[in-house]
């Protein structure tokens, strides 16, 4: 918890009963440094103060992001935006990650193949949703576990992890540029309810498990439009398209994704960069308590986020991932390693642009961000008490009781944690300085057509 980096800084006096983030209750800092006393006598949080604080949390400055091709940017771009990757020619990637949502759909869980309507009109015939939130794309390059159970993961030595197992070959993997993220495209197009479609194509009569077949089919599809073979040839010279698999389409897809997706000039970036005026006194005050409490414990890093699994006390919604006696459980974490202790786990959310982010948590369960923030308060009684009039009428009877046994395996590092509404403002204030401007209008991703002609959603 890097104890000794707070200590070394001198601020024992100024964590008070919060050093390292291990305190039960919020503390007020009751003593700040010499010359950062206010001209009332009050605490003066100084940019200086904040720094240090940042990195005793580790908290850096986010890399910058590798140069990819330009050829493969716009291949990337105009895949994930075309619907030729469904079996049904109904939904493309971006269909749930729209850049009107800052690649959300804000929906508490996202709807797929089947479905009408964008975002949160969007509706299906039989009502079916997808088990879990479809999260953000901004700074995905840096994680290394992506999906909310990190199944797709890369190691420290480079090696992909992921749901196909052997089926992803080395020289699949070796097409990869951009780590876990060049992988994670090519499992969307495989799910019969995310893409795929389970009844009216050529891929509808595979299983999930059959990726091999799909990601063979989906190749060919993409060779019979002539402007894609040429757009592949380009973004990757010196290959034919004809010995491409679906690793040259997603590894691309990343691309794109690193390329167009990459934020770092938010308000907190450029107070990191020197800039003592970037952030407010209000944001600076909300900085403070953030790196003082049990929040940056797990968010910190480049991204705001450990890159690990954490059981929060989340409720659980929805048509679960067929966990528990009636198969409406999430187990998340627990069902790519089979351990039991990683039971209710999901991976920690970055907090780059969070603001715009929304709902809250593996499912969506909790729709605004104040709100999940005031959820880590006595998380407990948090959960015994949600109410789920937040949710859209659909979702609102499928809340699930099981909230005794996510309370018993809570992961330890929220006990205790009360937040007072004085320190949520604080937080929310410093939530606001993690958003890049360019973050808010994504229009300009969005392509004017795309190779197959199919009608694009914006």
């Amino acid at each position: 918890m890097r104890r000794s980096s707070l200590f070394v800084i001198g601020l024992a006096a100024v964590l008070g009963g919060v050093l390292a983030g291990c305190s039960e209750k919020p503390t007020e800092m009751s003593a700040v440094p010499n010359g950062n006393r206010g001209r009332q006598g009050g605490d003066t949080i100084t940019p200086r103060l904040v720094r240090q604080l940042a990195k005793g949390r580790g908290i850096v400055a986010y890399p910058r992001p590798p140069y990819v091709r330009p050829a493969l940017v716009r291949l990337g771009r105009e895949l994930a935006f075309d619907k030729i990757l469904s079996g049904n020619h109904d939904v493309s990637c971006m269909t749930c990650h729209l850049p009107r949502y800052e690649t959300g759909d804000a929906r508490s869980l996202a709807i797929g193949s089947g479905g009408t309507g964008l975002g949160p009109n969007r509706t299906h015939p039989d009502g079916i949703n997808i088990p879990r939130n479809a999260p953000a794309l901004f700074n995905l390059g840096a994680m290394r576990h992506l999906f909310w159970d990190g199944r797709v993961e890369v190691d420290g030595h480079g090696h992909v992890s992921t749901p196909a197992g052997a089926q992803l070959t080395t020289q699949m993997t070796n097409v990869f540029e951009f780590g876990a993220l060049s992988a994670q495209p090519m499992f969307p197009p495989t799910s019969a309810a995310e893409m795929r479609g389970s009844s009216g194509n050529e891929l509808s009569g595979f299983t999930d498990n059959d990726v091999t077949q799909i990601w063979a089919g989906l190749m060919r599809r993409l060779g019979t439009i002539p402007k894609y073979r040429r757009m592949f040839e380009r973004a990757y010279p010196g290959k034919r398209f004809d010995d491409m698999n679906f690793a040259y389409a997603s590894n691309a897809i990343a691309g794109f994704i690193v390329n167009d997706l990459t934020f770092r000039n938010s308000p907190w970036d450029r107070f990191m960069d020197g800039d003592d005026g970037a952030l407010t006194q209000r944001q600076l005050d909300g900085a403070a308590k953030f790196l003082t409490l049990k929040c940056s414990i797990c968010h910190n890093g480049a991204t705001f986020s450990d890159d690990e699994f954490h059981n929060v006390a989340v409720p659980q919604i929805g048509p679960g991932k067929g966990n528990g006696a009636a198969g409406l459980d999430d187990f998340g974490r627990m069902n790519v390693t089979g351990d039991p202790a990683d039971q209710y786990r999901f991976r920690t959310s970055p907090l780059r642009n969070v603001e715009l982010t929304g709902p809250y948590g593996h499912d969506g369960s909790i729709i605004s961000l104040r709100d999940f923030i005031d959820h880590y308060s006595n998380s407990d009684e948090k959960l015994m008490d949600y109410n789920p009039a937040q949710l859209i009428a659909p979702l609102r009877n499928t809340v699930l009781d099981n909230k005794a046994t996510v309370i018993a395996e809570r992961d330890t590092i929220i006990l205790g944690v009360v937040l007072t509404p004085e320190v949520e403002d604080k937080l929310m204030d410093y939530m606001s300085a993690l958003t890049d401007p360019a973050a808010r209008n994504l229009s300009r991703l969005t392509p004017g057509r795309v190779p197959s002609g199919l009608p694009i959603d914006k």
